[in-house]
């Protein structure tokens, strides 16, 4: 037996969140490979490219049917890509110049068929295809939890648009397995996978009939605005968060179900726990919260996000600047100072960084670079030995400097002191001394 409050619930939010969740994750996955092709507008084309074949299609045949749409659909995208490829070739403009002109056009040219069909009393309107009609996919749930999950609930109860949705996501998920190695290999070198016997222009054209078959399919239930930001978001949350692609698929599907259900239960609660009057759109909250997630990707993923970024940025400076006092006292050591008073050192790397002195000793101190003698600094045997490699890099590169780039004498040490931080790059010569006729510190010496 369902409770009443339980069947009230089903009776109006299953077939809605099912709907959500399968348009997030069909088109979630297929987003991926618009992704990492950079291509994401394509999906964004597609999906308003799609607009004036599916009213074409509607008008011609008077009828909603999924295969009618989506061949009306289909035409559609397939004539959006051939015209973009074709004002790319003609104008010679960049691909996404041709984008924009050709799927505002067809977008705009849709807009127009669409008025013009709500003029003559057509059902079809602009709200459904934009924003969808996601609120409406409710039905009487039965009482009993086994007349719930009968095949004659399913038959006689579940909306075409529910049905469509569900064989849609089943397909791009065969179409994902199926096809995962294509797919992968055109998405990252299209030109080795023609070397390798996989057909690029072929997979591509499969990828873009899936994209317009998503839109197709999702439009009546969800419209267009949740289709472009499912392309588009949980792909590009996904790829800020890893680099390899199993996982970003993966994490793709995650992030998209998460939109869809979160997005929804913000849109169906949240308006009656604040008192308000009017409703939130499901889809349009759905299409927030993805955003939500890539700005929160972006954010906080721990290799590209901005913390991870501003992490290493100072730590990277911090570590020129403990270069630069390493360097400093090594300059003192060859001309005989074995230890260095830090008033010394202070006026120094005044001149170089405005840094605050004591946290930069104590960490060369932890590092074993130097050792603290009271007022004074002597550097370590471990500090000597990378004081020789940095001052040899300084050296040499004033030696590249005068000898490949041109520069005179004089005017090589400011860009020898950025350039010797480069560890991993060290030029070659056979000099032993650089052009001041300082000799180079042989490497590991101390």
């Amino acid at each position: 037996m369902i409770s009443e409050t339980l069947r009230d619930y089903i009776s109006f939010d299953l077939f809605p969140l099912t709907s959500a969740i399968c348009v997030a994750l069909s088109c979630g996955l297929i987003g991926n490979h618009l992704v990492l092709r950079r291509q994401s507008l394509m999906g964004d084309a597609i999906s308003h490219a799609v607009l004036p074949g599916l009213v074409g299609a509607f008008l011609l045949a008077s009828s909603r049917s999924p295969m009618v749409m989506f061949i009306g659909a289909s035409a559609s995208a397939l004539l959006t890509v051939g015209l973009i490829e074709l004002v790319k070739r003609l104008g010679r403009v960049e691909p996404g110049a041709a984008m924009g002109v050709v799927f505002s056009v067809m977008f705009a040219l849709g807009v127009l068929m669409l008025e013009q069909a709500a003029a003559d009393h057509v059902d079809l309107d602009a709200d459904c295809v934009l924003y969808g009609q996601l609120e409406t996919l409710f039905f009487n749930a039965p009482d009993q939890w086994g007349t719930l999950f009968s095949i004659d609930t399913f038959e006689h109860h579940v909306p075409a648009q529910v049905k469509t949705l569900l064989l849609m996501t089943a397909l791009v998920i065969v179409f994902k397995i199926a096809l995962h190695k294509e797919l992968r290999i055109a998405s990252f070198d299209p030109g080795l996978a023609t070397t390798q016997g996989v057909h690029s222009g072929l997979i591509t054209l499969l990828l873009m009939v899936m994209t317009a078959a998503c839109a197709v399919a999702s439009f009546e239930a969800v419209g267009s605005i949740l289709v472009i930001a499912m392309l588009i978001c949980p792909a590009a949350a996904a790829r800020l968060l890893t680099d390899r692609l199993g996982t970003q698929i993966r994490l793709s599907a995650v992030i998209a179900v998460a939109s869809a259900i979160i997005g929804y239960l913000l849109a169906s609660f949240v308006p009656q726990m604040l008192g308000m009057r009017s409703s939130i759109n499901a889809a349009g909250m759905i299409s927030v919260v993805a955003g939500g997630f890539v700005a929160l990707s972006a954010i906080a993923s721990p290799t590209h996000g901005l913390i991870a970024k501003s992490r290493r940025q100072r730590a990277l400076r911090k570590s020129v600047v403990i270069e630069d006092l390493i360097g400093l006292l090594y300059r003192a050591h060859e001309s005989g100072k074995t230890t260095t008073p830090v008033s010394s050192i202070a006026q120094a790397m005044n001149a170089m960084t405005s840094a605050n002195l004591p946290p930069i000793l104590a960490s060369a101190t932890k590092q074993g670079l130097i050792d603290r003698l009271g007022d004074s600094v002597a550097l370590t045997d471990q500090g000597r030995a990378s004081g020789a490699a940095l001052i040899r890099r300084h050296r040499l590169w004033e030696g590249y400097l005068v000898d490949h780039a041109g520069l005179s004498v004089d005017h090589v040490h400011q860009s020898a002191e950025q350039l010797e931080h480069l560890g991993a790059t060290t030029p070659t010569t056979d000099a032993t001394t650089d052009p001041q006729g300082k000799p180079f510190p042989k490497p590991n010496s101390e």
